[in-house]
């Protein structure tokens, strides 16, 4: 098959799942919403009709509440998982992923810093900063972290991949050695609430929450799709790449860039959320074909999908209570881990 019609049709397909995702997610919950309950609520909401065939408290709880979280799973979803991509094309290892260069222990460190510390030493974060005082530390500790792991790999101009993974390894220890120290000394209720957060949760969505975040994500979900052509001539290696005429050094300081504006955003306002970044990218590898002109896009479709129904899963599960988001995504994303490692290792033999 030709391999833009390939590509035409995976995406019409995700795009299907995505939609059926956002339906599913949108109408099913403690109130349920009919299918044409909830074509007559957003109908009413966009001024395309009069007719109220719905309840206030069905408008309220699908406006209010569901859909917020509804877009910021998408939003979420879709980022980690094309910066997922983005980051194994760069370090041409289907195994690699975001936080391997410190975006998620640097937002990890520095939330817990602000959850322990804010009251006694930093209330003045809360008074400037109110509800968003948490997602602005763990966005400035993302970006503070991942430009140091950068900064280091750098020589003369040049990026290094294998020294920018061995410090991104080194500082996500050092991060989680100093967010360790910080949870032994943080109080009962101060370790309940490290303990929701560094799982994931998307219980905090808000319209607030999702323009919040909208800047950040809008950049990095426009401008990770430029890089599938300079990625596929990655994965020839450096050399080849360069005298293919890729920007090799651009290439990597785009990449690495775009993948922190996007997950720094996202793992501020929705904690951590493991394994979507990592497995979703391959399973499109392994299904179809290895070209980021279809493994980029598709990792956003498939990954917002994903992070929705798993979402879904964890408010409806245990109802009325919630579980973190990345419980789900770590029950269904380690076996699939575990069958990609088997599947790479016998192809080796």
């Amino acid at each position: 098959m030709d391999s833009n019609k390939l590509i035409v049709k995976v995406l019409l397909a995700l795009l299907l799942l995505v939609l059926l995702a956002v339906s599913l997610a949108a109408c099913v919950g403690a109130l349920h919403i009919r299918f044409d309950e909830l074509v007559s609520i957003l109908a009413y909401q966009l001024h395309l009709s009069d007719h109220m065939g719905f309840s206030a408290q069905q408008q309220s709880v699908l406006v209010g509440i569901r859909l917020p979280r509804v877009v910021l799973g998408l939003l979420v979803g879709a980022t980690l998982s094309m910066s997922g991509a983005a980051m194994q094309g760069l370090f041409r290892n289907p195994l690699a992923e975001p936080g391997l260069i410190g975006i998620s222990s640097g937002a990890s460190l520095f939330a817990v810093l602000t959850i322990v510390l804010q009251a006694d030493y930093f209330p003045w974060l809360g008074q400037l900063f109110g509800y968003y005082a948490l997602a602005i530390a763990a966005f400035i500790g993302a970006c503070l972290t991942t430009f140091l792991v950068y900064g280091i790999a750098v020589k003369k101009g040049r990026t290094d991949v294998l020294t920018l993974l061995l410090v991104g390894l080194a500082i996500n220890a050092l991060a989680g050695s100093f967010t360790g120290l910080l949870t032994y000394v943080a109080s009962d209720a101060q370790l309940r609430d490290i303990t929701f957060w560094s799982l994931g949760s998307l219980g905090g969505a808000s319209w607030k929450t999702v323009l919040a975040i909208s800047p950040f994500v809008f950049i990095s979900l426009v401008g990770i799709p430029f890089l599938a052509k300079p990625l596929n001539a990655f994965s020839l290696g450096e050399e080849q790449a360069s005298h293919l005429g890729v920007s090799v050094q651009r290439t990597k300081r785009w990449t690495v860039l775009l993948a922190t504006l996007g997950v720094g955003a996202c793992v501020a306002v929705s904690g951590t959320i493991g394994f979507v970044a990592l497995v979703v990218p391959h399973i499109l590898r392994m299904a179809f074909t290895a070209d980021y002109r279809l493994v980029i896009p598709a990792s956003g479709l498939l990954g917002a999908a994903v992070l929705v129904l798993a979402d879904l899963l964890a408010r409806t599960i245990v109802a009325p209570s919630e579980l973190p988001i990345g419980i789900i995504t770590a029950l269904v994303g380690t076996p699939i881990f575990m069958l990609i490692i088997i599947r790479e290792r016998r192809q080796r033999i």
